[in-house]
């Protein structure tokens, strides 16, 4: 069997970038191909992460024998379809979080991929983390004892205007997936499916979230979260308090980073990570294992995750009043 799995990137924006950066350096990993709608963007990726092989089309990229999988870099609004059109052309695919906008996207990738019997997965890099891991690790061997509050916050400032992703309404836009999804997904992955949610927003003219918060409630667990575009923080941090004391994710919690415990008989200590590229190859190398093992989706982020975030998230923008027009039916 062949070690290497050969990747295409699908987009060559930001995000694009940083995976690309991450792949040079994950285990099991090949570069291969990228695509865009441009050419020259194509050529230009290419170029600048030594790519061998740049199309001008995404179907033109899909279509290469070759590649294994697609990573879906683009925004949330095109993923159904970008995701669609890989699992189409046999290509197991890793699609940038949201998975989808809502539920039934959700359910529409994963009923093409196991049609398919095709791997799908999204691609939430941050429940890879070591520090990420680690904490919940912490939290079920009593470290903190009885856990009753997680705060989480993802704020910062867009200078964008109306037409951008952060606030343009066909184009998804709003805090609650862009941002707010790792709130989310910490909470669901520290503590479950929520017995009940609260959640409230400011939004723009519209219709997206501008600002918002919402809190969980799992048995006698409470998570208060919160994600704006309209302001920073210096310390973007979550917290997880129990009987005992407190772990604490410091500043830019949802990247690789320490944990800290601090507990209320005055001791602390840290647990430091560092990564071995950005944290980005944690998720690629879990997506090359799966598919040399020969599954279809991963046991450490499934397609159920994926669609109880996605609930969730629709849960709360409906709480909110976020109706993406094109999208939600």
């Amino acid at each position: 069997m062949n070690h290497q799995i050969k990747w295409g990137i699908l987009s060559t924006g930001r995000i694009a970038k940083t995976f690309a950066t991450a792949l040079k350096a994950a285990n099991n990993c090949e570069l291969y191909a990228v695509g865009s709608r441009d050419i020259v963007n194509a050529k230009i990726f290419a170029e600048e992460f030594d790519v061998p092989h740049y199309y001008g089309s995404y179907a033109e990229l899909v279509s290469n024998p070759e590649i294994d999988v697609i990573y879906i870099a683009t925004p949330h609004n095109l993923h159904l379809e970008n995701t669609l059109l890989a699992l189409e052309n046999n290509k197991h695919v890793l699609c940038e979080k949201p998975l989808g906008v809502n539920a039934n996207e959700v359910n529409q990738m994963i009923n093409k991929a196991q049609e398919k019997n095709l791997f799908l997965m999204e691609a939430l890099w941050s429940r890879f983390l070591p520090n990420i891991m680690k904490t919940k690790e912490l939290i079920e061997s009593g470290e903190i004892g009885k856990v009753s509050l997680l705060t989480a916050s993802f704020c910062i400032q867009s200078n964008n205007g109306p037409e951008h992703r952060h606030f343009n309404i066909d184009l998804c836009g709003g805090t609650i997936l862009d941002i707010g999804i790792y709130n989310i997904f910490l909470s669901l992955y520290l503590f479950g499916k929520p017995d009940s949610i609260a959640a409230n927003s400011i939004l723009s003219n519209q219709g997206g979230d501008n600002t918002s918060c919402y809190s969980f409630r799992k048995d006698n667990i409470l998570s208060v979260m919160h994600s704006s575009f309209m302001v920073s923080q210096p310390y973007v941090v979550a917290e997880i308090h129990g009987s005992k004391g407190k772990i604490l994710l410091e500043h830019l919690w949802f990247w690789p980073g320490n944990v800290k415990v601090i507990l209320n008989d005055g001791n602390e200590h840290s647990y430091p990570f560092k990564a071995k590229c950005n944290g980005y190859e944690y998720e690629a190398e879990e997506v090359a294992q799966c598919i040399l093992s020969g599954k279809i989706q991963s046991t450490e982020w499934s397609l159920n995750d994926s669609l109880l975030l996605a609930q969730t998230m629709e849960t709360i923008r409906k709480e909110c009043g976020v109706i993406y027009p094109k999208h939600d039916f």
